[in-house]
């Protein structure tokens, strides 16, 4: 290969991994809270179980939230990837701020969130739990599933759904969280995703 052809190979590489990052690409916000409200969550609105491929899901909450994308991790090949192929780490109120979020690493894996700070938290860690959640998401159809394909972290989104308990036949079972004050196992919400829209 002489020169000239390894420069333009080079340049065609170049471009296809610009291609491929920039579409998911954080994006960036000034400081302040971006987003004041809390999770609202009521009873379910119907508690008929709804049938997705093979599970069966049971209602446990109406869900919806407006919130700041902390982070997303997508799954391919765990237990509850054919169900939940992507979580996002969602933030609130001062979780949606960028003054705070830069003073935390945060990071997603093996279905769990977390964060770390350098020195000292940048608000008291109950409100870091409080305003902040890892969700697994399950598109409700495609169409929810193209929306939840183009989420970048940075974003800001409106979502609307169910929480849920997840039954398939050969037995597995994933339940979500019904609150937002716990943390470790168990926590992070399981979400029946009807709708999801930037805001």
């Amino acid at each position: 290969m002489n020169l000239r052809a390894l420069c333009i190979a080079l340049v065609v590489l170049g471009l296809i991994g610009a291609a491929r990052w920039y579409p998911q690409r954080s994006i960036a916000h000034a400081a302040g809270v971006l987003i004041d409200s809390t999770p609202q969550q009521r009873p379910p609105s119907s508690a008929d179980p709804i049938t997705l491929g093979d599970y069966r899901l049971t209602p446990l909450a109406d869900f919806e939230l407006e919130a700041r994308v902390l982070s997303r991790e997508d799954y391919r090949f765990d237990e509850g990837s054919d169900l939940s192929p992507t979580d996002l780490a969602l933030g609130w109120q001062r979780m949606s701020d960028t003054a705070v979020i830069e003073q935390l690493d945060i990071d997603q894996s093996v279905r769990f969130y977390s964060y770390r700070w350098r020195r000292n938290p940048p608000i008291p860690t109950d409100e870091i739990i409080r305003s902040s959640a890892n969700m697994h998401l399950i598109p409700a159809d495609e169409a929810v599933a193209d929306e939840l394909a183009r989420i970048r972290q940075g974003e800001l989104i409106r979502l609307r759904g169910r929480l849920v308990e997840a039954d398939r036949s050969d037995g597995y079972r994933w339940r979500s969280s019904l609150t937002r004050e716990d943390t470790g196992a168990g926590a992070c919400e399981l979400v029946l995703v009807e709708m999801v829209e930037p805001i």
